[in-house]
């Protein structure tokens, strides 16, 4: 078991540390605009001039804190089922819990350029990766479409917290969706 840090560099590193643990609570809960460098640094407890002194700007703290480490996709294959069940998985992480990044991305996204961008990036990657699975001429749309519907179901639950689907378990809001999830991403009939 190791003691608290003693060297220079290993203070910074756990002060720095500290900082994105406070940013990333605070952003989660605040959103980009409502969080200051003074509620990050009271969170720290550290002095402001050294949350700008580690990072620079609001804008580069917020970078940081909202990344979230890279996670591939998954292994998105041609079975309709399992795609179906591998996007409801999502969904059931999604609503049993975010990582903070992911919180902060989210509740930014809609006031914020740079963390809509950021969204966007991270969605658009999801949606190719699921598009190379789904068959039919039309599949990037039709993976846009199942995955901003779990995307909205995981919004709806933590963001907003609407009653209707914060009460419901996890099980019964996948299915209820999985239909939907299979006409999207199955092969499309003849009269599509």
């Amino acid at each position: 078991m190791s003691g608290p840090p003693t060297s220079r560099a290993e203070r910074r590193r756990a002060t720095e540390a500290r900082i994105l643990d406070s940013a990333r609570t605070l952003f989660a809960e605040r959103g980009f605009d409502r969080t200051t460098i003074r509620a990050v640094a009271s969170a720290a407890r550290v002095d402001p001039a050294l949350v700008m002194q580690y990072f620079g700007t609001k804008r580069e703290l917020f970078t940081r804190a909202a990344r979230v480490p890279a996670s591939p996709p998954g292994p998105v294959g041609p079975d309709g089922d399992a795609l179906v069940e591998h996007l409801l998985t999502g969904l059931g992480l999604k609503l049993g819990g975010l990582p903070e990044g992911t919180l902060a991305t989210m509740r930014s996204m809609l006031t914020d350029p740079d963390a809509a961008e950021h969204a966007r990036r991270a969605l658009g990657a999801r949606i190719d990766s699921v598009g190379a699975a789904v068959p039919g001429e039309d599949a990037g749309l039709r993976a846009a479409l199942a995955l901003t519907t779990v995307l909205g179901a995981a919004i709806g639950h933590r963001l907003l917290g609407l009653p209707a689907l914060r009460d419901a378990s996890p099980d019964r809001v996948a299915d209820l969706l999985r239909p939907a999830l299979r006409a999207l991403t199955q092969p499309p009939g003849p009269d599509r």
